[in-house]
């Protein structure tokens, strides 16, 4: 992070600073349209929203330290040593400006341009919709010399803003506990999932220090679970964090920023062996899953510095053919993020970037900065043009490979798999396919099923893994050709040679269907790999589902049962009393056709898992460790996860 400049820093941040934008009425009524949803996504988003806040203040050169605790009630309160809201009456509003923020969606000194240059809850809702929709919420501010507090009870004011005591700190406290009856599905947090966010955000803004402290239960040392995030090089140390778990093809990543049109741009970037390409966006650290116009710039700046490069230095003279855009970035892991005063979000999650005037500000900045690089470091630049041309190489055979997959696709049901068992209706939103591992449990599926609206689709044994395979392998690999030409989907467009095409996807739900032990969780993994790289669209629209088969059926007389989990077992065998009969289903083979249905086909009684990329980082460096080739990060990963079996890999 530059420094910020000098007005910002002197700057009277008062209750002036404040602006309300609007009302809270339809807050509580319609919560989805501030935070997306109210599952575990929108939960987690109301501590984002207010860890915003203490960004902002840091972007702005106020704060330094951050601090996020889960309470043992599953609140939290967050913490900083920023100048603290201020506290003094609002002209307009006629109430304390801390109030006003507190209970005025939009409030903030955020809007005010004299307060923040940029700012990541401009994109958000701020803390008054956090305020809202929770139950209880404790702001405490230490400025000037005073400690001043204000409590609120879903999202007004218990009464106006005390002093309560002197302090030599400075900064702002706020305590909150989501409302249960807004937040139906669960007010319990994952630690996991605020720690991911945490070390991204210290990533984006090196030089702060976030604490994350998670007091629901005490270790045996007498200490709580927690971590310290801070980083040094900011998106250097992302790269290497993120692509840890493959092998570089240089000993350092290229990482530069700069100012350019009045935009700041930092981007980090690293060549690997892999085949996939990871571009990675954010803008005011909110990360821009759907890309836009800086995305579109990286890429611009990337393809036209490369392509001069290669071209001036001779090496493509021999090459039969010409490179394509996509060919620069095969093996490519990069972030790119900007910071922009007034972004403006388009896309369905308006988590893309719409600004015109910062493609051209990012695509000059890449194209200055990593022209300067190539020259410098010749050795580098050798062995990013040998990879360009191995990428173009691959694609020609992707290509061909990839054609007969949209032959065999578009043909008739003729065409379809030979193993596929379809299903009668024709509406594909009703219509589902279950990727079933092996014949034998493909045969009993088949048996189970309702044929009205379930196909079956049984897969040989493990298919290609696909984070260690070139592309034109996993185009030619049979069991991915199947199942590319059961769902009728096509990859590939004269604009996009990756982009899928899924007007003609054939069943709007498909279901991973596995054994329920450490074999069929590889397996499981290695189809959600296909997904994710190939088709992530499927998963982005809600189509992918995992089903989850019982481990156990427990029996007493003519008493049965089925369980998912030994604390199930345990329990049903409890109430059963007496001795009792315990089956373990180690492969859905060992279930009759009636059994599947009534346990893990039956939409009536059955439990799926929709399966969601709620932090695309995580997921990228998740699927790179689990099937990569580095073994101790995997065995770490699993010993720590493993649910069925102890693991001797």
């Amino acid at each position: 992070m530059s420094e910020p400049k000098e007005e910002f820093n002197k700057h009277n941040y008062s209750a002036d600073s404040i602006q309300a934008l609007e009302g809270m009425e339809h807050v509580r009524m319609r919560p989805s349209m501030y935070i997306g949803d109210v599952g575990v996504r929108g939960l987690h988003h109301l501590v984002y929203e207010v860890v915003d806040n203490s960004i902002d203040e840091a972007l702005a050169g106020h704060c330094n330290n951050i601090t996020v605790i889960i309470n043992e009630d599953n609140s939290i309160t967050t913490e900083d040593d920023g100048r603290g809201i201020p506290v003094d009456i609002h002209k307009k509003e006629g109430v304390s400006a801390l109030e006003v923020v507190m209970t005025k969606i939009g409030a903030g000194g955020k809007f005010d341009k004299d307060s923040y240059k940029v700012s990541g809850g401009l994109h958000g809702v701020g803390v008054s919709c956090v305020n809202a929709l929770s139950e209880h919420l404790t702001a405490t501010v230490y400025r000037d010399g005073k400690i001043y507090e204000q409590e609120y009870e879903r999202g007004k004011a218990m009464y106006p803003v005390k002093q309560i005591g002197d302090t030599e700190k400075r900064g702002t406290t706020v305590t909150f506990k989501p409302d249960p009856t807004i937040f139906t599905q669960t007010v319990e947090y994952s630690y996991d999932t605020l720690a991911s966010r945490m070390r991204e955000l210290s990533f984006l803004n090196k030089g702060i220090t976030i604490h994350l402290i998670d007091k629901r239960e005490k270790k045996e040392d007498g200490t709580y679970e927690g971590e310290t995030f801070h980083s040094n090089e900011g998106l250097k140390e992302f790269i290497k964090f993120l692509d840890g778990n493959r092998e570089p093809l240089m000993k350092d990543v290229i990482a530069f920023e700069g100012e350019k049109n009045g935009v700041p741009v930092e981007v980090a970037m690293i060549y690997n062996t892999s085949y996939a390409e990871n571009l990675h966006s954010y803008v005011n650290n909110i990360n821009t899953h759907e890309g836009g116009t800086h995305l579109a710039g990286f890429r611009r700046g990337l393809t036209m510095t490369l392509k001069k490069y290669a071209d001036e230095s001779g090496m493509l003279k021999n090459l039969k053919f010409e490179i394509a855009g996509d060919d620069f970035r095969e093996g490519l892991t990069a972030i790119i993020s900007v910071k922009v005063q007034e972004p403006q979000f388009e896309g369905q999650t308006k988590t893309k970037l719409g600004n015109r005037e910062v493609s051209a500000s990012v695509s000059q900045a890449v194209s200055e900065m990593l022209t300067d690089y190539l020259e410098e470091h010749p050795d580098d630049a050798r062995i990013i043009v040998q990879k360009v041309m191995l990428a173009a190489q691959a694609r020609h055979a992707a290509q061909k490979a990839r054609e007969m997959v949209q032959r065999k696709t578009v043909m008739s049901i003729g065409g379809l798999p030979g193993k596929l068992s379809d299903c009668s209706e024709q509406d594909p939103a009703k219509c589902e396919v279950f990727l079933v591992e092996g014949d034998s449990a493909g045969g009993t599926a088949k048996q189970g099923r309702d044929r009205a609206f379930q196909a079956i689709l049984p897969l040989r044994g493990k298919i290609l893994n696909v984070e260690k395979a070139m592309t034109h392998k996993v185009f030619e690999n049979e069991e991915i050709k199947n199942i590319f030409t059961a769902l009728g989907v096509t990859i590939g467009t004269e604009d996009d040679s990756k982009a899928l095409n899924l007007s003609k996807l054939r069943y709007h739900k498909v279901v991973i269907m596995c054994d329920a032990d450490i074999d069929g969780s590889h397996i499981a993994t290695l189809i959600l790999t296909f997904f994710f790289r190939y088709m992530k669209e499927l998963i982005e629209g809600g189509h992918i589902y995992i089903a989850t088969p019982p481990l156990y059926l427990v029996k007493k007389g003519n008493k049965k049962a089925y369980a998912w989990s030994d604390k199930e077992r345990d329990s049903i065998a409890e109430d059963f009393g007496g001795s009792v009969n315990i089956q373990r289903y180690k492969g859905l083979g060992e279930m009759n056709a009636e059994q599947l249905w009534d346990t893990t086909m039956n939409p009536e009684f059955r439990t799926m898992r929709l399966v969601q990329i709620d932090n695309g980082i995580e997921a990228d460096r998740i699927f790179s460790m689990l099937m990569g080739d580095e073994v101790p990060p995997r065995r770490d990963f699993i010993e720590k996860n493993a649910i069925y079996a102890n693991i001797d890999a």
